[in-house]
């Protein structure tokens, strides 16, 4: 099949560079790697090293020096002592500004090489190669970095926009079918936010929206890269319309916390947007069917629509320190319809309470 190439733009030209979407796309790093870089850092997790020797093969056959970087497993990865590992990496092999990253693995990944690649000399190139659904679709498209610190998710970070996005669909035949569905929770945002065409194809080939080798898996993957992609190159730095991305995330983000980052991140964000529904129906502004299209389309992928309601207390006070918040004013994502995201300050906490009975077990 061909490879679809869906670009991102900015306002820089540092900040413009493709999304690659086909099978096979390991060839095409050293075209995005460019003639100047000499040496690369591959950053992959331990449960990815076949994935990793790929990649490090074909930049040793195109003649890079290749150095590796072997970093803990999901949300582990992304602490500062982990940073740190990698900045020693990088300062023992004398990486210049000329000198790249490449990122092997999911979100988890991604955000931490990034966040590598943009601290390190203040900024050098970095290439994502996203091997989960949620990579593809959502951490590895639109320059976000970042780490945890105890406090919460993604609290530390920057923008840097990568040189290239590889979504080798090759890669999701290898994933576990519990996370690819949990990946989902990414595209089906995708789908009420802005592209309802998302929603139908879900609805309408729920087998094949589970098939990672379906065209169906492939058209979901590009939607949602389109999604994103026309966002950040509006806005980058998520001033005004990249706010919208963050439909179900603020629970989300909270639940996670909440687990101490053992959920995956597409599970918690599927219960966040169940909670964002029912505070736009709470609001007045949100059918009761696009509500329970939420329910229903999440339920098709083995997502879940509710979590433990003794643990309010503890989410608000995560949501409170939540980066979207404005002099204590708590902000959500709310719809108005199907593709009419908009901000919603809440300064009521029993409000939220009161939505939380709605999707808390």
């Amino acid at each position: 099949m061909t490879t679809t190439r869906i670009p991102v733009t900015g306002s820089r030209p540092e900040d413009n560079y493709d999304v690659l979407v086909g099978n096979g796309l390991m060839a095409h790093l050293a075209e995005v790697l460019g003639p100047r870089v000499q040496k690369v850092l591959v950053i992959h997790p331990q449960a990815l090293e076949a994935n990793g020797q790929v990649v490090v093969g074909q930049l040793q056959a195109d003649g890079y020096q290749v150095f590796q970087a072997v970093i803990p497993d999901a949300e582990e990865g992304k602490r500062l002592e982990v940073a740190g590992f990698c900045w020693q990496a990088l300062g023992q092999a004398d990486f210049t500004r000329s000198d790249a990253i490449v990122s092997v693995g999911g979100g988890a990944v991604t955000d931490l090489a990034g966040f590598v690649a943009a601290t390190w000399l203040r900024g050098i190139k970095v290439v994502h190669v996203p091997t989960t659904f949620l990579g593809m679709v959502d951490a590895a498209v639109g320059g976000k970095t970042g780490i945890n610190t105890a406090e919460g998710k993604n609290l530390v970070g920057s923008f840097h926009p990568p040189a290239a996005v590889l979504c080798d669909l090759d890669a999701l035949s290898t994933l576990p079918t519990n996370e690819l569905l949990t990946g989902m929770a990414e595209t089906v945002k995708c789908g009420f936010i802005a592209d309802p065409a998302i929603l139908d194809l879900i609805e309408e080939n729920p087998e094949e929206a589970k098939d990672p080798a379906s065209p169906v898996v492939r058209e979901l993957v590009e939607r949602s890269v389109r999604v994103k992609a026309d966002v950040v190159s509006e806005d980058l730095r998520e001033s005004g319309r990249r706010e919208h991305l963050n439909y179900g995330h603020t629970l989300g983000h909270a639940i996670e916390n909440n687990e101490r980052y053992q959920w995956r991140h597409g599970a918690a964000v599927a219960i966040g947007m169940v909670f964002a529904a029912e505070l736009s129906r709470t609001a007045g502004t949100l059918p009761d069917e696009v509500v329970e299209r939420h329910y229903r389309i999440l339920e098709l992928l083995g997502l879940p629509t509710e979590y433990r309601f003794d643990q309010w207390p503890k989410l608000l006070e995560v949501m409170k320190r939540d980066k979207k918040t404005r002099g204590g004013l708590l902000r959500f994502i709310v719809l108005d319809d199907v593709a009419r995201p908009r901000v919603m300050e809440v300064p009521d906490p029993s409000v939220l309470y009161a939505v939380y009975q709605e999707v808390s077990a």
